[in-house]
């Protein structure tokens, strides 16, 4: 019996667990979820191989030690495959998708029903999903009930199973200890603006998928990234790869001595995939560069790449590749930024106790600010008045009055629903929502002047838009949407086109909500490539400060220290610098791992550019 065998070696496992883990499966006693122990950092260096079926076990064993299968770090799942017929072993394709589930994939007692005519058993598998990851490696979070259904019949006088779902189906514990997220990244599809900013061809946009940890980490980073953008971020960006590349066979990619990548491709239409002039394999080269740089553990110094035959295509080094580097519009970011008990803007160097007024209007007080947004160049703000009637923009540094506002809200009152805060692209672009109830609109200016041009945003329904937050590459927006008593983060594409007369015009599509499980959301920043600081109540909780992924996943750190009562939060998408938050206990900041340290005990409005 697998019991006696588990017992018999766990001396043996335990011996060995620093070096490989093991996998053990009960056949006996009370039904439990296929589920370990919360996963901890050691557990990421562990690695976990299946146990085979043993002679004899009934249909319910049959698919408990498979699922138990199907957790380990075989790169095919050779064990798994032992528990199903030779043919649905040879069918079966577990990179189908992952279902993630709560408390681990559960076998009900009782659970295996007889056929009508007494040749097989049909074993219900539930649990309460949490996730979808897809065949493209994309995440997303998914409430529900899971219920799959495997039969099995006798092959050879032993119980195997010959039907089940394609993909495999995990518990949360076991799919962070096998999965590591990971960005890939493709260029920012600008439309007609990108030529007039600069970089604004060579833009690159993180886009996040999970990959096995520790199955060939390179070699799959690289076709994750050559199988193209998820599905959800496919129509802001642009690949270089051309259609049907994929890596010529018998590769296991791996950096060598001197941080070189070296890799050969091949596509199904040869001469028309791989006839690529230089330029463009520049762009692929930059593609693979920081897509495997970002994830591996010593930098990537060079990439070249080679057609099937071995004929070189190209090369890059690491220091020509940062023309393509991520982040190419986020801004130095030399200041963070808050608004003083005076109601004056204060820029905060990172070794400044309490920074000091800036130069400009924006420094004087006289026109009382209730949000400011700094530009990315740190050469303008834009500042929303106390009152959220009136949008004003004004150079930092120089001393000059206001001019005209730019946008003005005809909204009642400001608790009914005037001007949001204002945010900043890295294209130069400054937006702003009004909340005005009958006429609720989302609006862009190009390079902070001349006429609003109003953005629309599909799929927001009887929503309201309550905060808005662009990223610095113009193709990605957060918002705090409200609908009813509720206020939920939504992501958004921005699509970028030209309308009827030619002008440029951009609209939001594709909102998902990336913050589940978090019941209202305060705030909001960009903290990353591929990450947001968001702050929040979960369901019958108290207020958290979580960092999420832009794929709705928790990002890395999930939690982070909390401090009372937080009305608004600062992010760099630099994430060596710190956070900034307004609480109740004033201005304060967390350094990288550090605790929260006050900065002033009054003030408001904390920012960085952006």
């Amino acid at each position: 019996m697998r019991a006696d065998r588990t017992t018999a070696g766990a001396l043996l496992a335990a011996c060995l667990a620093l070096l490989t883990g093991c996998a053990s499966m009960p056949s006996n006693g009370e039904v439990k979820p296929i589920e370990g122990r919360q996963p901890t950092e050691a557990d990421a260096h562990v690695r976990v191989f299946g146990v085979p079926p043993d002679p004899g076990e009934h249909p319910l064993q049959i698919v408990r030690g498979f699922l138990e299968a199907t957790t380990s770090d075989e790169a095919e799942f050779e064990t798994a495959r032992k528990y199903l017929t030779e043919q649905t072993a040879r069918e079966w394709d577990p990179f189908a998708g992952t279902t993630v589930v709560s408390a681990g994939p559960e076998v009900p007692p009782g659970g295996a029903l007889p056929d009508t005519d007494g040749d097989g058993y049909t074993v219900e598998v539930t649990g309460e999903r949490t996730a979808r990851v897809d065949e493209k490696s994309a995440y997303t979070p998914k409430d529900g009930s899971y219920l799959g259904n495997f039969h099995l019949v006798q092959e050879d006088g032993q119980w195997r199973i010959d039907r089940l779902p394609d993909g495999l189906v995990l518990g949360e514990a076991d799919f962070e200890r096998i999965y590591r997220s990971v960005n890939t990244y493709y260029f920012a599809a600008l439309g007609p603006e990108a030529g007039g900013v600069r970089g604004g061809r060579n833009l690159l946009v993180a886009d996040p998928v999970y990959l096995r940890r520790h199955v060939d980490p390179v070699t799959e980073t690289v076709r994750a990234l050559l199988r193209g953008p998820t599905d959800w971020l496919h129509p802001v960006v642009t690949s270089a790869f051309p259609t049907g590349v994929r890596l010529a066979p018998k590769q296991r990619l791996a950096l060598d001595d001197s941080g070189a990548l070296r890799l050969r491709l091949t596509g199904a239409d040869a001469e028309r995939s791989l006839g690529v002039e230089r330029a463009q394999c520049v762009r692929m080269a930059a593609q693979l560069l920081h897509t495997v740089d970002h994830q591996s553990s010593s930098p990537v110094k060079s990439v070249t790449l080679r057609d099937e035959g071995g004929g070189k295509m190209c090369d890059l080094g690491r220091e020509a590749a940062q023309r393509f580097a991520p982040g190419l519009l986020n801004g130095r970011a030399a200041h963070s930024y808050y608004l003083d008990g005076d109601r004056r803007l204060v820029a905060l160097d990172e070794d400044e106790e309490s920074g000091s007024a800036v130069d400009g209007p924006f420094g004087t007080g006289q026109l009382p600010m209730r949000d400011v947004a700094v530009s990315r160049d740190e050469e303008s703000a834009a500042g929303v008045s106390l009152d959220g009637a009136a949008l004003y923009v004004a150079p930092l540094d120089t001393k000059a009055p206001y001019d005209s506002p730019v946008v003005s809200s005809s909204g009642q009152s400001e608790s009914e629903g005037r001007l949001t805060a204002p945010s900043w692209d890295g294209l130069g672009d400054l937006w702003v929502a009004d909340r005005n109830p009958r006429d609720a609109r989302l609006l862009r200016l190009r390079s902070g002047a001349g006429e609003p041009q109003e953005v629309r945003v599909q799929g927001l329904g009887d929503g309201r838009i309550e905060a808005i937050k662009v990223a610095a590459d113009g193709v990605r927006v957060a918002l705090l949407v409200r609908e009813g008593d509720r206020t939920t983060l939504q992501l958004g594409r921005v699509e970028r086109e030209s309308d009827a007369e030619g002008r440029p015009s951009a609209t939001v599509t594709g909102l998902r909500g990336i913050a589940p499980h978090m019941e209202n959301v305060t705030t909001v920043s960009w903290a990353g490539g591929s990450r947001l600081v968001v702050v929040g109540k979960e369901f019958g909780g108290v207020q958290k400060v979580r960092v999420m992924s832009t794929d709705g996943s928790p990002g890395a750190p999930a939690k982070l220290p909390g401090v009372n009562e937080i009305e608004s939060i600062a992010a760099s998408e630099d994430e060596s610098k710190p956070l900034l938050a307004d609480s109740a206990e004033g201005i304060v900041r967390l350094p990288p791992d550090g605790d929260w340290q006050e900065v002033a005990e009054e003030g408001s409005a904390p920012v960085y550019p952006g």
